[in-house]
């Protein structure tokens, strides 16, 4: 209340506080007598099966990786049949919000025709005054993919949603405490996903008594549409390259491409991964972070750079604790260090350009089979395997049937000779 009267004497009010403290009083009790006014009587709502579903948004503190934290959990019910679903992310994202329904469908087993929100900046541009709304035009395309009408609540008016919104607080009751530990977050999913068909196959439904909630999702799921393509859920945006082969998204920095340096590219994010795009190709495709001044770094995306630079094999902040494949692990051991040996290696590495991994990995252990650890001796074989085929002539029984079979006749013997002694 004295909130209230401050922020009304920034408005140039000039009564007191017990002016706006009785006035506030008189409006709660007139509110009380007038139900249809937002009161204390609502009106009990009936859904058909595959009608519709309610989404909302909470947050809940687990542990992740003995790290404890504050994550936003996406909760969808749907109404006719109760059956819920349940996912957690690191933040509320568009991204996260297309996952989540993508993920919840597919464990319903099918898409209800219309989706009641809150009025949610993922979805929501623009409120109006009423039920008119402006959507996002990217959530737009999501509900036209599954078909789907969606339906934005008043605001302030949870009751209009009152079947997640009782979730939440069941949820967090029985799912969230004591707080969940868990090593990663598809743990944790996992999890979840399976305690929500536990808790579907042990609760009554309210209104069937004689059914479990996972058996009213039995009999609804014939009357959802089925889901016919997967969305692809993702956020895009541009952003630059540095020289370095980094772009900066979301406080985080990570490889492209070398020949997507100092361009502009499109960053598509998804509820766990960054895919780069430069025109029509894919230059990256990473582990989503979520952290803040982290980078990360693929090794093979710099492997042009690498093939000027072989010094940079050495000291290079993508190449420090290379993994490489076992071939090329071994071959490295082989070859031993020094800077010869890393443009021994760097020569063998660029291969994989123009030749592929399993090509080059064939190669290597051919030469090693063989004694020769030398990269003149791999690039001599993968040269070899490059030339095309030579054509062979084939031997057929028919080719070999001659055309002037002999004849089984001794008396010819006599014949020859006979020539020779009258020659």
């Amino acid at each position: 209340m004295t909130r209230i009267h401050d922020l009304l004497k920034r408005e140039g009010f000039e009564g007191s506080y017990d002016a706006v403290r009785r006035y506030v009083a008189r409006w709660k009790v007139a509110r009380r007598d007038d139900p249809g006014d937002g009161g204390v009587a609502f009106i009990p709502l009936l859904f058909r099966p595959g009608e519709a579903y309610q989404f909302d948004w909470s947050h809940e503190d687990v542990e992740i990786a003995g790290k404890p934290m504050r994550v936003k959990v996406a909760h969808m019910r749907l109404c006719a049949s109760r059956a819920v679903y349940v996912r957690v992310y690191p933040r509320e994202g568009q991204e996260m919000l297309f996952d989540a329904h993508a993920r919840a469908f597919a464990f319903f087993g099918g898409v209800p025709s219309r989706g009641i929100y809150d009025n949610m900046k993922t979805a929501v541009t623009t409120v109006f005054t009423g039920k008119e709304r402006i959507f996002n035009r990217r959530f737009l395309i999501m509900t036209d993919h599954y078909v789907i009408e969606p339906t934005a609540c008043s605001p302030a008016a949870g009751w209009e949603k009152g079947q997640v919104e009782h979730q939440v607080q069941t949820i967090r009751g029985r799912f969230f405490q004591p707080r969940l530990r868990f090593a990663s977050f598809e743990e944790l999913n996992g999890w979840l996903e399976a305690e929500c068909r536990r808790w579907a196959e042990l609760h009554a439904h309210p209104e069937q008594g004689d059914l479990t909630v996972a058996q009213a999702l039995d009999a609804e799921r014939p009357f959802l549409q089925p889901i016919l393509a997967p969305f692809d859920d993702f956020h895009e945006s541009e952003h630059a390259v540095t020289g370095t082969c980094l772009v900066s998204f979301d406080r985080n920095k990570y490889s492209v491409m070398a020949k997507a340096a100092r361009r502009t590219v499109q960053v598509r994010s998804y509820a766990d991964r960054i895919v780069v795009r430069c025109g029509e190709d894919i230059v990256a495709d990473h582990a989503r972070l979520f952290g803040r001044n982290q980078t990360t770094l693929d090794p093979w995306h710099y492997l042009p750079v690498l093939a000027r630079k072989p010094g940079a094999l050495r000291n290079g902040a993508p190449f420090q604790g290379w993994d490489l494949p076992p071939a090329l692990a071994r071959l490295r051991r082989k070859l031993g260090t020094g800077d010869e040996a890393d443009r021994r290696l760097v020569r063998v590495l660029w291969a994989v350009l123009t030749d592929g991994l399993e090509t080059v990995e064939d190669a290597i252990r051919e030469a090693l089979d063989a004694g020769a650890a030398s990269d003149e001796v791999i690039l001599n074989i993968l040269s070899r395997r490059r030339e095309p085929p030579q054509t062979l002539t084939i031997i057929t029984s028919e080719d070999l049937i001659l055309k002037h079979p002999p004849i089984a006749d001794c008396d010819r013997y006599d014949q020859l000779r006979d020539v020779r002694a009258a020659a």
